[in-house]
């Protein structure tokens, strides 16, 4: 008798012939009470769920990080009250999603295109997780426009092409897109893969101490493998013959032992409006200078272990920016705000009201879930509600959950001012993106330039125009060598 388990029905009867259905005679027609395959083929329909409208294709690992107890030369907490910083060796489960941003779940992993660093921590106090990029900026400064933007680097929605044109009409529309189209179009667009790529999270948070203090707080991951990046001949020849090999590098490294590490620093700022500088520190296009406010190491991060299961794992795994632990709280950053009601809002659609009962998903078994919340789809447990499960709310004399002691001063800032619809004050919309483009490599400059070239060559020419203006108020250089790539007149461009 072989060894191999009985194959069953989801309803863990035997099944007995999973070649053939019932049929009258050996021609049919088929019965219609063919449960078993009734039920493989009705599974089989539904084998999908709505793919992710950014960041659909995605690699993830489950790993560690260990804190330093320290930030910088500080104890950690100086600066938070989050229990998974304050102990030097402390260990705290993690799960981490690389991914493409614009590209469908089977697009190519070696396009031009931000990547996704998500970092799910299974803390004590529950789940953190913090989502990000590996670039440190983003496009946009306020998510109402959000939908604009990746509507705009997504395919056209007749030809169903991703098209230059599209992409820059949007973008010389958008004056503060140029720090991050400089990052793009270089060298740090097509990171070479997940390994050697460093993480962000971009937004700005809090961190809020024991006694209630808070400073803004971002993050960072370095990667410990080196950064490497590619160029549009190297990931086109990579592309034509894989279209996952970051996921597979990753996977291959993870398997033969060879376990990638990202040490985790933050920048630290006082929680004020700094009128000293020439940009809204909450704002995400803009990067706060590490002469000013030093990277500041936190811990190590190491990942070993892959996943068993693409669709359990990553299809349904879920990341959110409002996911937060005690210790870090939102700051006022336009997009943060946006991003927290969008993420978990489209979990909710893809994979159910319940994705947080899922294990990928879940805080670390020794934290008890307790909540009043029940029922909806694909609902297969029932949270802990205390010794009376006939009190489902709160509060009640009768027996339930309450709330828990507030044994810590929260974190209240002050806000006052007018509601109105409004942009920040200090803009600067090209200052960081001339400083990023003068601290660049000759041979990252002349990428960028090349990649620019290229995709604007498929532009109309108005639009050609406004982005070598738009390149020219960054830097006089940039916005010349683009212009005479295209075979424009930089003088009368400029005027």
């Amino acid at each position: 008798m072989s060894d191999k388990p009985v194959l069953t029905t989801r309803q863990g009867h035997p099944v007995f012939n999973n070649q053939q259905q019932r049929t009258v005679g050996t021609r049919g027609p088929a019965t219609l009470e063919n449960y078993q395959f009734l039920e493989k083929i009705s599974h089989f329909d539904r084998e999908r769920i709505p793919e992710r409208v950014v960041h659909a294709r995605g690699f993830v690992a489950h790993g560690e990080f260990e804190a330093y107890g320290t930030i910088g030369d500080e104890p950690a907490s100086k600066y938070t009250r989050a229990k998974l910083f304050q102990e030097k060796g402390k260990k705290t489960p993690v799960t981490i999603r690389y991914s493409t941003v614009i590209g469908g779940r089977d697009s190519s992993e070696a396009a031009r295109d931000p990547r996704g660093f998500a970092v799910k921590f299974r803390t004590e106090d529950g789940n953190w997780d913090m989502v990000g990029n590996n670039l440190q900026v983003f496009f946009i400064r306020d998510a109402i426009k959000f939908p604009d933007v990746i509507h705009s680097l997504k395919p056209d929605p007749v030809t169903f092409r991703q098209e230059p044109n599209r992409i820059f009409d949007f973008m010389s529309n958008t004056p503060e897109s140029m720090h991050m189209l400089t990052w793009l179009f270089s060298p740090y667009g097509i990171p070479a893969n997940y390994r050697t790529m460093r993480g962000s999270g971009v937004n700005t948070y809090r961190f809020v101490n024991a006694q209630g203090e808070g400073v803004l707080v971002k993050f960072h991951w370095l990667t410990q493998q080196g950064e490497h990046n590619l160029t549009q001949e190297e990931a086109n020849a990579i592309q034509a013959g894989d279209l996952g090999h970051a996921s597979k590098d990753l996977y291959e490294a993870i398997e033969r032992g060879d376990f990638p590490k990202w040490e985790l620093n933050v920048q630290i700022m006082s929680d004020d409006e700094h009128p000293e500088l020439d940009f809204d520190p909450l704002d995400d296009t803009k990067i706060w200078p590490r002469e000013q406010f030093p990277y500041l190491p936190v811990g190590m991060m190491t990942l070993n272990r892959n996943i068993t299961d693409h669709h359990n794992e990553n299809e349904q795994a879920a990341f959110g920016t409002g996911v937060l632990v005690d210790g870090i709280d939102f700051s006022d950053d336009k997009m943060l705000i946006g991003r927290t009601f969008s993420y978990s809002d489209t979990q909710r659609y893809r994979v159910g009201p319940n994705y947080l009962q899922l294990p990928v998903n879940a805080p670390r078994p020794d934290v008890v879930v307790s909540t009043n919340q029940g029922g909806g789809q694909m609902s297969y447990g029932v949270d802990n509600r205390g010794d009376n499960p006939h009190i489902n709310y709160e509060p009640s004399s009768i027996a339930g959950l309450r709330e828990a002691d507030e044994s810590y001063r929260e974190y209240r800032p002050f806000v006052s001012g007018q509601i109105m619809r409004a942009p920040i004050e200090r803009q600067n919309n090209y200052k960081q993106a001339g400083e990023t483009f003068r601290s660049f490599t000759d041979f990252e400059r002349d990428d960028l330039i090349g990649n620019l070239v290229t995709n604007l060559q498929q532009c109309e020419k108005h639009i050609q125009e406004k982005m070598v203006w738009h390149f020219s108020q960054c830097d006089e250089d940039y916005g010349r060598r683009v212009a005479d790539g295209l075979g424009l007149d930089y003088t009368t461009v400029r005027a």
